[in-house]
């Protein structure tokens, strides 16, 4: 053997020998000792305690599944004994996860392509507690101490990281949420063998993602309280091979869960769940009111009675460009009504929106009752219920008509909205005929409008735009109304008496306000409201019908238990302050000239009003004597006034001096089919009056 030769040899001798102590060396290591020094260093970088308190181990051993000369290679499979990993400093409790063992293997060959790579790691019997004080302030966001110091412009680091498949037994997930006062535990345990996607789902998969989805592998349980209300719950989730998928399987998710009268039902499965690649999911909600799922979702919806929705979430996670939930093709119930459609929420600076086109082919007017703080429509008490339970609901007095219920228009800045919703047929106790509501609704940073609101009603249409400034304090509202060519036998349609008039009603209404119900609306409102009906009928079994004692008192005075056509009613009140005051407000009859006088104050909800009755004829003198309405909306009174008789003439001659208003009113005048409109020629003599006017007799 040359000199070289011999060199060489002893060269690659020792270096065997070294392998040999090394391996040795680290074979018969006590990891142990290296406790101290891994705890406190894992400990500084997380800004809270953890610890290895038991046995810390390292076995090496030939990886049977590589092939080759690899297979000789052997890889570290290390263990560890009761883990602690505890809270954020101002946290109180001590320990977020505990584990009582934790086995993982580590491939040593991928380190040379700068790539951790822990093919499985088993976590035995974990047990983790889920803690949130505030909005800002919970255990599972980490501060970690390399952030602070890390430069924004440093190139990326080289090292990757993988993990095929994350192992375990029984675990338990506690959840201890202040601000959705949650107080929940999940349970999950092995199913014990795998089930396919569509045995769960009951149906053949429909989708790129569901084709593809892998197996359950894990059973979920749920039980404890959420928003103070129990909880509970079951579901599967697939195995942690899934987790690491992209676009080979997707991770199947499968829950049913139940909070009172609430339930959220979903199946589907998560593309690339690692990285939140996609989400699509079946899903279904039910409970007492929309309103109730901003807690869950973080979605503004208005309060509404009882409901349940089907529909296609699809979600693509973003955490840096905004989160975009897609809610396809639902089909769902408010009350007695049908809802279906599409709704996008888009995160996003500097608010999240909800943007989409909502359809109800049948919708009950009594189901929109919530919206302006009316208890109506089916499950209202349900409604009233959960309102309370969130300590929102505004009781109503005893003594008032108009809504007090408050709009949250706290809560009107956390989104924005763009929908625009239809109502194909509209019920309302089966009387009033409406049809083809229809509006767009906008809001923007607390800023809500509804531009427009239209709907159709009794052979007409109802036109407006109503904006709420939620962003004001007190909320500032303002509300333009428009109702043309209202058949008034369309109105009542099951009032027999009524399907012999001829006439119409129509009206303008300009209206502003300040407060946050529809009660302090009104109580501040300034504006002007006109109307204007022709060719009318009135008598003592309509007031009866419907329900107006009041009106039924002073029709039986002036005109008896017969039947009376109104040639023309027409009103121009003002509105200051929540006081509306006639400019004008007449009735002209085929027996009497009649003129409505004094206030109606929305603020206090009480009547002022005298009604000053004119005979057409010499029959029937006691038309003369006025009549008042007095006292509040809910419990009014009327009788006749004391005093003097009115003079003859007086009335007509008092409406005779309204030019002005009068005048304002011909605008409201439309051409009726084949009959002469008598409002338009009665008005005209008034406006003519003042040029001429009446002799009194």
């Amino acid at each position: 053997m040359t000199k070289t030769s011999k060199v060489i040899s002893g060269v690659v001798g020792v270096l065997l020998l070294l392998v040999v102590v090394v391996i040795i060396v680290i074979a018969t290591f006590d990891w142990n000792r290296l406790k101290p020094t891994i705890n406190q260093k894992v400990s500084a970088e997380l800004n809270r305690p953890f610890a290895i308190r038991g046995d810390l181990g390292v076995a090496w051993e030939r990886n049977k599944e590589e092939r080759g000369w690899r297979s000789w290679v052997p890889w570290p499979h290390v263990h560890a004994e009761d883990i602690l990993l505890g809270n954020p400093p101002d946290i109180p409790d001590v320990t977020m996860v505990h584990l009582p063992r934790v086995d993982a293997t580590l491939a040593p060959l991928a380190l040379l392509s700068k790539t951790v790579y822990i093919p499985w790691i088993k976590l035995v019997q974990p047990d983790a507690r889920l803690i949130r004080l505030s909005e800002k302030n919970n255990n599972w966001t980490f501060n970690l101490a390399g952030d602070e110091q890390k430069d924004p412009d440093a190139p990326p680091s080289a090292w990757s990281f993988r993990m095929d498949n994350i192992l375990f037994d029984k675990g338990r997930i506690a959840v201890n949420d202040k601000v959705s006062k949650a107080d929940m535990e999940v349970i999950v345990d092995p199913l014990g063998k795998p089930l396919p996607f569509n045995e769960v789902s009951g149906a053949k998969p429909s989708g790129k993602d569901a084709a593809n989805a892998g197996d359950y592998v894990f059973g979920l349980k749920v039980s404890g309280r959420y928003n103070g209300e129990p909880i509970e719950g079951t579901g599967k989730i697939g195995g942690m091979l899934a987790l690491r998928s992209e676009g080979e399987t997707a991770f199947p998710v499968q829950a049913d869960v139940h909070s009172g009268n609430s339930r959220v039902a979903l199946i589907g499965t998560i593309n690339d769940p690692m990285k939140m690649g996609g989400v699509d999911l079946r899903l279904k909600f039910s409970g007492d009111s929309l309103g109730n799922l901003y807690d869950l979702t973080g979605v503004l919806l208005p309060d509404t009675p009882p409901f349940e929705t089907d529909g296609r979430l699809l979600a693509k996670i973003d955490t840096e460009k905004g989160s975009v939930f897609r809610y396809q093709n639902f089909n769902g119930r408010i009350g007695d009504s049908d809802i279906h459609g599409s709704l996008t929420f888009t995160q996003g600076k500097p608010r999240p929106k909800l943007e989409g086109d909502l359809e109800s082919k049948q919708l009950r007017l009594a189901d929109l009752g919530p919206l302006i703080g009316v208890d109506s429509g089916k499950g209202a008490q349900q409604s009233k219920k959960a309102e309370e339970r969130k300590g929102e609901k505004t009781v109503q007095p005893a003594d008032k008509v108009l809504p007090y219920d408050r709009f949250e228009t706290d809560k009107w800045d956390v989104m924005d909205a763009d929908v625009r919703f239809k109502g194909r047929r509209i019920e309302h106790s089966g009387t009033l005929p409406l049809s083809d509501l229809s509006t767009h609704v906008i809001l923007k940073n607390a800023d809500l409008r509804l531009e427009p609101l239209k709907f159709g009603m009794a052979g007409g249409t109802i036109s407006a735009n109503i904006h709420l400034e939620g962003d004001k304090k007190p909320m500032q509202g303002a509300a333009e109304v428009k109702a043309r060519r209202l058949q008034l036998k369309q109105l009542m349609p099951k009032v027999e008496s009524m399907q012999k008039t001829l006439g119409e009603l129509n009206g303008d209404a300009d209206i502003r306000g300040r407060g946050n119900s529809v009660a302090a609306l009104l109580g501040s409102s300034d504006g002007n409201l006109k109307l204007l009906m022709n060719d009318g009928l009135i008598s003592r079994n309509l007031m009866e019908i419907v329900g107006l004692n009041v009106g039924n008192y002073i029709v039986g005075q002036i005109f008896g238990d017969d039947e009376v056509r109104i040639n023309c009613a027409a009103a121009n009140l003002d509105l200051r302050g929540g006081v509306a005051t006639p400019r004008i407000f007449a009735f002209d009859t085929e027996n009497a000239l009649i003129n409505v006088t004094g206030t109606t104050n929305f603020a206090s909800e009480r009547l002022d009003l005298t009604i000053d009755p004119e005979s057409k004829g010499i029959r029937i003198i006691t038309l003369r004597s006025p009549l008042y309405v007095r006292g509040t909306f809910k419990n009014p009174d009327a009788g006749v006034k004391a005093g003097p008789l009115i003079a003859r003439g007086a009335v007509a001659a008092a409406l005779a001096t309204l030019v002005t208003p009068a005048a304002a009113l011909l605008a409201l005048v439309s051409p009726s089919e084949g009959n002469e409109n008598q409002c338009g020629k009665i008005l005209g003599l008034i406006h003519r009056a003042i040029k001429k006017p009446q002799s009194v007799r």
